[in-house]
């Protein structure tokens, strides 16, 4: 709370500054001066073991021993959304995007609005502080679609991810004796799993936020749908690849270099993606592989071919937009490998031990006749998603096309099937971010 409280301050403080003054100088000194301790907060919480550790292993392995002095100290709820929803204020203010806030309790309130604070999305100040700011009224049409995204959002974490948790947690700490294809099947559980857990977060946190008529910015727009990388990217945590873009890539120049810088600042992107969710090796093997993955998109200028959403006014897809969707479903599950792994050397083992000649054998892990009902379960969840992808959720679409007694009849079956198979509690992933 200290740390959440001085930030907000700091912020506050520094954007009054930057607004009032007349010298660009100063404007640059408060600027960079929010910006250091921002990060210098975020960097010693976050990443100071990480990077204690490993120096102190690079001098061992030239032959000099060092002891890595690391803090025990425990990671700060939500520091890696708050922080970039101050940064952003910060820089936005600076930019001329918008004015500072004099109000505090209304900028402590961007910054810490309860939905978002310790999972995102991660919100901008321009989208935000506005709505904060006018008087709001209750609004029964967003406060019954909110509540439709509610529902849904429970049943993709109660149901679909805590599911495919129980088996994605007993493949991924046992995978020493398991069989190619049960590692297979533990891959596609945790790509289900995350995503469940994620955006059923996100989707709880916007629709609690419309109860109160506030919009937040959407974090997710069917990303397993995808027909390419680029594709994915723009529709998986939707808040956090525009942050990057807006206030990372576009000032390196973006797409208006030459080629060689293009290419550096998509690896500066993806791996200062895979550096944000943690101080993990995986985690920057996991940013890296999607730079490789976005490259060839990059190179052939077609990473901005999929705009429009998959089958647009079409119940079914082409045969090419299956073999698409199939392709970039692979290569990222592929790559959450790397994301639930807890070390280079345990994610080695496990895809070496997956692509082995048992891949082609029977599964051999226990109860995997319930495990695919779970997958059964999970392939009707994504038929919902499937018709509701036009929609910012998929309930929302659903409700205006669906009588009243088929609408009802499908809240009720989402509820009987939360409190059936909601007894198991899987912390959300997102929260040690």
């Amino acid at each position: 709370m200290f740390l959440l409280l001085f930030s907000t301050l700091l912020d506050y403080a520094a954007g009054l500054k930057i607004s009032a003054s007349q010298n660009n100088r100063t404007k640059k000194l408060w600027l960079w001066l929010s910006i250091g301790v921002n990060l210098g907060l975020l960097g010693v919480f976050k990443y100071y073991n990480f990077f204690a550790e490993s120096f102190a292993d690079a001098l061992h392995n030239i032959g000099i021993q060092a002891h890595a002095h690391t803090l025990s100290i425990i990671l700060p709820v939500g520091i890696s959304f708050y922080t970039f929803h101050g940064l952003s204020y910060i820089i936005d203010v600076y930019k001329g995007r918008i004015a500072a806030e004099s109000n505090f309790i209304q900028y402590a309130l961007f910054v810490c609005f309860f939905p978002l604070l310790v999972a995102g999305p991660i919100e901008r100040a321009t989208h935000l502080l506005p709505q904060l700011k006018v008087k709001r009224s209750f609004d029964l049409h967003k406060a019954k679609d909110g509540l439709r995204q509610i529902l849904w959002g429970l049943f993709k974490k109660v149901v679909i991810a805590d599911l495919c948790a129980e088996y994605a947690n007993t493949i991924f700490n046992h995978y020493g004796s398991l069989t190619g294809s049960s590692l297979f099947l533990g891959m596609l559980f945790f790509t289900i799993q995350i995503y469940g857990d994620f955006s059923g977060y996100s989707d709880i946190a916007l629709g609690t936020a419309r109860l109160f008529g506030i919009d937040l910015l959407r974090n997710f727009a069917y990303p397993y749908f995808s027909r390419d990388i680029a594709e994915f990217w723009r529709r998986w945590h939707i808040s956090l690849s525009s942050w990057f873009r807006d206030y990372v890539y576009i000032p390196l120049g973006g797409s208006r270099v030459s080629t060689l810088k293009k290419v550096r600042n998509i690896f500066i992107v993806f791996l200062l993606s895979g550096f944000w969710h943690g101080a993990k090796f995986t985690f920057i093997a996991w940013g890296l592989l999607h730079a490789l993955y976005f490259l060839p998109l990059l190179l052939t200028n077609r990473n901005r071919s999929n705009l429009a959403t998959v089958a647009h006014g079409r119940l079914f897809p082409t045969i090419r937009e299956v073999l698409h969707m199939a392709l970039t479903f692979m290569l990222v599950a592929f790559a959450w490998i790397f994301f639930r792994t807890e070390n280079m050397q345990h994610a080695w083992h496990f895809i070496t031990r997956m692509l082995s000649r048992s891949l082609f054998v029977s599964p051999n892990f226990v109860e995997k006749k319930f495990a695919f009902f779970v997958l059964a379960l999970a392939a009707m969840f994504f038929v919902v998603e499937w018709l509701g992808r036009e929609s910012h959720h998929a309930l929302a679409s659903l409700a205006d096309k669906w009588k009243r007694p088929l609408r009802w009849c499908l809240y009720y079956v989402i509820i009987i099937a939360i409190c059936l198979f909601g007894g198991k509690y899987e912390q959300f992933i997102y929260f040690q971010f």
